[in-house]
């Protein structure tokens, strides 16, 4: 990738999307762009609008000053200024509410993340793109559909941010350092990833020698669910992690570090996916996603995958109810 890389941002007046552009600026990943629509201005005239992402990215570019950051950001509701991304970020769409799953959103977020991804097929039509929009598996899915770009240059961003999650209660049970704990898990994002205690580690050593089978499967159970947990407590969906997720995998790309991210990718023979995007260790690189790392499972592993895909297949399903000729 000659020059300084483009990443574009998808919603970047929300939580998650202001984070992602953080966590890249910050980094100096590259130039970006944010875009978001225009909303009504509080105490304005009666359909007089404004568009909020110009005021975060703005308050952004002054941190780099401080920060020591040089990045080009500019903010707009236009899409045409994705024009020649290398990445682009999705993260529109409504949040999760408490008592809300992420099945629940399906029928206004397909909506939104075909909008998008038009966009996206006209404006960018070279770039890798990562979609952060619940319920994930199913919006992967309409994305690559609606843009009609190969399957390498779709991926979801999901297990980033659970094995994220996992590491941290590792590290909170047993005093070590996240930098130590090495862990994986597959399958749908949230309450169907598969855990992989067996490939669990810190710093080499195999977790049981720290923490009791019982004990870790709390551990993993609470992980499944800290999307929940945090609407639970803040009334609104998680940012930091999902962000600091999403950027692990646009460095990935945009660095060509050929790092393993669990991601959501389309697996065909793989696994015996049977062509949908599902939870998988892959490799990402400047071409996105490059390899798709294959275990040899345990009896009872692949039986929580394949429950976890038969999930991944019901939401689908849905998109093509709703939208028929996505499927």
């Amino acid at each position: 990738m000659l020059g300084r890389a483009k990443i574009s941002v998808i919603g970047a007046g929300g939580n998650v999307g202001a984070s992602v552009a953080l966590w890249a600026a910050t980094k100096e990943l590259g130039d970006i762009v944010a875009v978001d629509i225009k909303l009504p201005k509080p105490g304005g005239k009666e359909g007089e609008k404004y568009l909020p992402v110009q005021g975060r990215m703005l308050d952004l570019a002054q941190c780099g000053p401080i920060e020591d950051f040089d990045a080009k950001i500019t903010a707009t509701d236009d899409f045409s200024q994705i024009a020649g991304s290398d990445v682009v970020v999705v993260t529109a769409g409504i949040p999760r509410k408490p008592g809300m799953s992420r099945d629940d959103l399906i029928g206004t977020n397909v909506k939104i993340v075909r909008g998008v991804a038009e966009q996206i097929k006209q404006h960018a039509p070279g770039a890798i793109v990562i979609i952060v929009s619940n319920p994930l598996d199913a919006m992967v899915y309409t994305a690559w559909k609606a843009t009609g770009f190969p399957t390498h240059r779709i991926i979801g961003q999901a297990g980033a941010l659970d094995v994220a999650r996992y590491k941290t209660f590792i590290a909170q049970e047993t005093g070590f350092s996240v930098e130590d704990i090495s862990a994986l898990l597959l399958g749908g994002h949230g309450d169907d990833m598969v855990p992989l205690p067996r490939y669990t580690t810190i710093n080499g050593i195999p977790v049981t020698q720290f923490i009791k089978p019982e004990r870790l499967a709390q551990i993993i159970e609470r992980a499944k669910k800290g999307g929940g947990e945090i609407v639970e407590l803040m009334g609104t969906s998680a940012y930091y992690a999902p962000a600091s997720g999403v950027v692990q995998m646009v460095e990935a790309i945009v660095r060509d570090k050929k790092r393993i991210v669990p991601s959501a990718v389309y697996c065909d023979q793989q696994y015996g996916v049977g062509g949908y995007f599902v939870g998988l260790p892959a490799v990402l690189g400047a071409k996105g996603v490059e390899r798709i790392v294959e275990l040899d499972l345990a009896p009872d592993e692949k039986a929580l995958l394949d429950t976890s895909v038969s999930h991944v297949k019901d939401l689908v399903n849905v998109v093509k109810r709703l939208c028929p000729d996505l499927g």
